[in-house]
């Protein structure tokens, strides 16, 4: 459904989420890991949470990446926008541009449901709530 940046961003702020504190911060090496994502590729990603104030880091060799606790009460939705793909729960589920109520592609009138639903969950779903909610961190990995 969404592109890997989004899927590594989903994942390291669940794990940031589930395992930093003020006091605890987590390096780029340990998320990558735990996420199973390409270390470059993670760096990358953080860069944009953090140029978005989603995540917070402290440079230094007790620096690392951090949420604050406002940052944890934030929608999911919040991340799918920092990575560019607001428009995504919003489009066609075959990616045709004409789609609409006057012009449905062969799936809109099942997918319309789906996809208010699915716009519901990640606006109403936390990261503190999502992090919760993950038993271990295997199973941040796929």
């Amino acid at each position: 459904m969404f592109s890997k940046a989004t899927e590594y961003a989903l994942r390291a702020t669940i794990f940031i989420a589930k395992n930093s504190s003020l006091s605890k911060k987590l390096g780029i090496e340990e998320i990558s890991v735990a996420i199973n994502s390409p270390q470059y590729f993670t760096a990358k990603i953080l860069q944009i949470l953090t140029k978005k104030e989603l995540i917070k880091s402290t440079p230094g060799p007790n620096g690392g990446f951090f949420l604050l606790n406002e940052s944890k009460q934030l929608p999911i939705r919040t991340i799918i926008d920092a990575m560019g793909e607001s428009t995504t729960l919003d489009k066609c589920v075959l990616g045709l541009k004409e789609c609409s109520e006057k012009s449905p592609c062969p799936m809109h009138a099942q997918y319309k449901n789906i996809k208010r639903e699915l716009q519901e969950l990640f606006d109403s779903k936390t990261i503190e709530m999502l992090a919760a909610e993950v038993k271990s961190v295997k199973s941040l990995r796929y």
